[in-house]
């Protein structure tokens, strides 16, 4: 099924100008480019914030998770109220709100005061994403045209990835920590001004929205979270209550939504062709990834003594391709459909995170990370454009926003797992390699897994648009 009843263009909404399209897709872009921004410049800002707060790995785990566990949580809601109450509004206050919380996360007096502020963050961003891939639906109604739009979406955001290290690593050593959030707030400005012409409006709906689901369900994923990261503290008290916190919130989200009458996971969604296969392979690249870009730079600055700058410029392996190659997977997915890049680009990730362990396991030389690095970036920008386009290809009518927002809660809640798990596999030893190994190699088990499910699911990510 397509999206069409969202895609359908209103005659004064999509101007007949190409330029026009052209323009508002690079205001979303910019707009998801600043979102990934400010989760991969703050990597190589790690030991920095370490020295700043005198914090530890727990404390670093938080600074990440509190972004994403807010950002995951509040996507099963924000594709809805995307749907409900149009798309470009959501996202335009979501830019607004990111701006400003960037622009307090510089001042932040303590290391929980920064953890709270990124929650802050993280709630703005799952305002955006789910929105923008329903704007990109609406300015790209036909399928092969959508799916070059969000492979040029990926492109421009995924340069994100590819600068931010870097970016990071260069304002690290200039002016410290804090000024890694001072880029948002002219991009926040930007984009508010590429996005504000009528290109991108999307008509409001009437989708209701059970607001009690959606707080336990943050509350499932922050226990979730704190469990496995006071696991890998040893904090065994600290483990069991949260643990069992979990189960407790778990079982009244299950009730809850059985109960209600606007489920935060949308059946309709949920049972679509080609949509379980997108979520389950969106949270393993993201478990890779960011579980990745959360540990080597610990890795490179700790055991290896790079600086901030050099550390960003050894990620460069890595992010490059996700600058460059989602385009030539939009073409890729345009003429011969989803399935063999997502299956490739999984393939990829399983053999980079298992160069990587290698690597870290052996202390090879830079060359070996370098490959396994390589292989994880060409995976990432392989698989999740062909990802994101399935699940749009397969939304209900009508339901974009929240079959965005799903995808990518999904995608978070890799994320959050990913810098949990492989955090708790090195806790305070990020000298000897040892555990950073083992973490990489989780990284690569879960990627394979991912492929080889999708690859023995006949009802799995589809083979054509």
């Amino acid at each position: 099924m397509t999206t069409s009843s969202i895609a359908s263009p209103e005659p004064t909404a999509i101007p007949d100008r190409p330029s026009g399209r052209t323009l508002a897709l690079l205001g979303i872009s910019l707009g998801y480019f600043m979102v990934l921004l400010d989760m991969t410049v703050l990597s190589v800002a790690e030991p920095d914030l370490t020295r700043s707060f005198g914090t530890s790995m727990a404390g670093l785990q938080w600074a990440v998770t509190g972004y994403t566990v807010a950002f995951a949580a509040l996507l099963l809601s924000a594709g809805a109220v995307a749907d409900r109450f149009g798309a470009h509004r959501v996202f335009r206050m979501g830019i607004t709100v990111f701006g400003v919380g960037s622009l307090l996360s510089a001042a932040a007096p303590s290391l929980w005061t920064l953890v709270l502020l990124r929650a802050v963050l993280g709630i703005a961003a799952a305002a955006c994403v789910p929105a923008s891939m329903a704007m990109i639906a609406r300015l790209y109604p036909q399928p092969v045209d959508r799916a070059r739009a969000v492979a040029s979406w990926a492109a421009i955001s995924g340069a994100a990835v590819a600068t931010g290290p870097i970016a990071g690593g260069f304002l690290v050593d200039l002016a410290g920590w804090r000024s890694i959030f001072l880029i948002n707030v002219p991009l926040a400005v930007v984009v508010l001004i590429m996005t504000a012409g009528r290109s991108v409006r999307c008509p409001s709906g009437d989708r209701p929205i059970d607001w009690t689901v959606q707080l336990v369900a943050c509350a499932v994923l922050a226990l979730l979270t704190d469990a496995l990261i006071a696991a890998g503290s040893a904090a065994w008290p600290q483990t069991l209550w949260a643990g069992a916190g979990t189960m407790l919130a778990v079982v009244v989200f299950v009730v809850l939504e059985r109960r209600s009458t606007a489920p935060a996971l949308s059946p309709a969604v949920l049972r679509a062709r080609g949509i379980p296969a997108g979520l389950l392979g969106g949270a393993a690249v993201n478990f890779a990834l960011t579980g990745a870009l959360f540990l080597l730079p610990l890795l490179f600055q700790q055991q290896r003594r790079l600086s901030p700058i050099e550390t960003g410029l050894a990620f460069l392996p890595l992010t490059l391709p996700f600058a460059v190659n989602p385009l030539v997977t939009g073409r890729i997915v345009a003429r011969v459909g989803a399935r063999p890049p997502v299956l490739t680009g999984l393939g990829l990730l399983t053999a980079g995170g298992g160069v990587l362990g290698y690597g870290a396991l052996n202390q090879s030389p830079y060359a070996v990370l370098a490959i396994g690095l390589v292989l994880s970036g060409y995976g990432v920008s392989l698989a999740l454009p062909a990802l994101a386009t399935t699940v749009l290809a397969a939304a209900p009518e009508g339901m974009a926003g929240a079959a965005g927002g799903l995808f990518n809660a999904t995608r978070q809640v890799g994320a959050t797992l990913g810098v949990a798990l492989m955090g708790a596999f090195v806790g305070s030893d990020t000298n000897s390699g040892q555990g950073a190994a083992y973490a990489l190699f989780l990284s690569a088990a879960v990627c394979a897994a991912a492929g080889l499910t999708i690859a023995r699911d006949s009802d799995g990510v589809s083979p054509a648009l």
